[in-house]
């Protein structure tokens, strides 16, 4: 197996108190280094946030970066999307928009790590649930990653997913590499 792929899925545009929004930042930089130490390629949506900032940590830490945008060409994704040009390694046009993308950037990915979100998020979370992803949730974050348990338990729908919670990113990581190494990676 190659260097796996680690997809973070967040909040786009999050609207935090100051104070949360440093807490944030925080975890986004402990994620984005533990990523690169662990040579992983990070997968995220072509978005600013939670996984714009993990984004910038793991190229700080030395580590390669995917961004998968819903536009398809770099003249439309420019008209729509105010991310920086040169903040991921490689960028991705899929032309699908934002749905498409989020399947892409799922299936892209052999972990998924939820990271506070909204909507999108959910969708992202559905699509790795329904696939047996192995996915991370960081609890302590808000939005999806902290309401997402007791949507599970609501549904109690069973797939082959396999979906750790913690709240400190490197033990997060650690916990889906562990599982990663020791389950063959679901097929779509």
């Amino acid at each position: 197996m190659g260097k796996p792929h680690i997809g973070v899925m967040g909040s786009a545009a999050p609207s935090f108190p100051r104070d949360q929004m440093e807490h944030l930042q925080e975890i986004a930089w402990q994620l984005g280094r533990t990523i690169a130490m662990q040579q992983g390629i990070l997968v995220i949506g072509s978005t600013v946030g939670l996984p714009g900032m993990v984004c910038e940590a793991v190229r700080k830490a030395g580590g390669f970066t995917v961004e998968i945008s819903p536009a398809s060409s770099a003249q439309e994704h420019q008209a729509h999307d105010a991310t920086d040009d040169t903040r991921a390694d490689v960028r991705i046009f899929t032309g699908f928009g934002f749905k498409g993308r989020n399947v892409i950037s799922v299936r892209t990915s052999d972990i998924v790590i939820i990271f506070g979100g909204s909507m999108g998020t959910f969708n992202e979370f559905t699509i790795a649930y329904d696939e047996g992803k192995i996915i991370g949730v960081l609890e302590g974050t808000g939005g999806v990653a902290d309401g997402v348990r007791s949507v599970m338990q609501f549904c109690n729908k069973p797939t082959l997913a396999r979906v750790v919670f913690e709240r400190d990113p490197a033990r997060l990581l650690q916990a889906c590499l562990a599982l990663l190494h020791t389950h063959a990676p679901t097929p779509p």
